[in-house]
């Protein structure tokens, strides 16, 4: 059975996030038989660890569950595995499983963090579950988060912030409009503010983020012949590691200052910190060496910034395209896999 075989049974099975437990299983069992590994199950979460006393501990952890599609379309088709989840992540997570249970002696002890429901919001992480559990199964010199990268070290991470903003109006008939304020007309003026909105970039210790803002829903509206009293937009804001989540609410309130008024809500439905690239450490450094210096800000958020609040630097590094994650035609090839492994096999060695 070839890696590419392996990603594809993977693939095949099911795993939507919070319904990872047939994955969790399989995961469990394959681990379990590697007599130099400490397993540890929580809820779907596992976590395998040699534990030989070597200095130096690396983490690579990987989530198990994928956006909601039919595992049963997968297609192997030659070099190519199609599916979801293809790459985002289950062809880092065959790369995981076989390095963890391929006898190797290494100069570095190796946790292995396999978790459930990263898909999803933030509060329902596996990894989260992990640290409020046992902590300690998390300690490390540094890690690597298996998001789909081509290979390349991703640093750090993109924060993100979800708000919802609530105008307010008054309702009037719809032929006596006069007598009332549309509060969806008010929203349009948000709408215009957002997209005049210019992309920001800056650099983050030598690496290019570029921050985004999205209107990602609207909705108002009473009835066909009532002038709307209330309309909302939520708001998705991807910032770079130079702001917090406080510097980035502040920031955005500040942008659509004079198209909201007091009586109207700015509410804060979701808020991720962003992840700095974490570079300087000598383990990460070595990684980037691994890829001859391939370096890119990672587009988006991951747990990255999530390992880093528990004081473990880390990147994103792993096979596959990072713009087909997600994508109605999701796919990983042999190359890509192959090339992952020796990546992540040399710098674990």
């Amino acid at each position: 059975m070839t890696l590419l075989d392996d990603v594809f049974a993977l693939v095949r099975v099911a795993s939507v996030s919070r319904d990872e437990r047939v994955l969790a299983d399989l995961v469990e069992r394959r681990l379990r038989a590697v007599p130099v590994l400490d397993v540890t199950r929580i809820g779907d979460n596992v976590v395998a660890r040699t534990m030989r006393g070597k200095e130096t501990r690396l983490l690579v952890a990987g989530h198990l569950d994928t956006v909601p599609g039919n595992a049963a379309d997968a297609r192997l088709e030659g070099d190519v595995v199609r599916g979801v989840g293809a790459c985002d992540m289950k062809a880092t997570l065959a790369i995981m499983l076989d390095l963890a249970t391929t006898p190797t002696d290494r100069s570095v002890d190796v946790t292995w963090v396999f978790y459930a429901r990263e898909e999803i919001g933030r509060s329902e992480s596996g990894l989260l579950e992990v640290a409020a559990s046992r902590p300690d199964l998390l300690e490390a010199t540094a890690a690597v988060l298996g998001e789909p990268t081509n290979a390349i070290v991703e640093a750090g991470c993109q924060g993100s912030l979800r708000v919802q903003l609530t105008l307010r109006g008054v309702r009037a008939h719809t032929a006596r409009p006069f007598t009332g304020r549309n509060a969806i007309h008010r929203l349009g003026a948000v709408l215009q503010r957002l997209a005049t909105y210019e992309p920001h970039q800056e650099l983050v210790d030598g690496v290019l983020f570029t921050e985004q803002l999205q209107a990602v829903a609207v909705s108002g509206g009473v009835a066909t012949n009532v002038v709307p009293d209330q309309a909302s937009a939520v708001v998705n804001f991807r910032f770079s590691p130079r702001r917090s989540i406080e510097d980035a609410t502040t920031w955005l309130r500040t942008f659509l200052d004079d198209t909201i008024e007091e009586s109207d809500d700015f509410l804060v439905l979701d808020a991720a910190p962003a992840g700095a690239p974490s570079l300087e450490s000598p383990a990460l450094a070595r990684l980037v060496a691994l890829v001859d210096g391939q370096v890119a800000g990672k587009v988006g958020w991951t747990d990255v910034a999530t390992l880093q609040s528990f004081g473990v630097p880390a990147a994103n590094f792993g096979a596959g395209n990072p713009l087909l994650a997600h994508h109605p035609d999701e796919q990983v090839t042999a190359t890509d896999v192959e090339r992952a492994h020796r990546v992540l096999a040399s710098w674990l060695a």
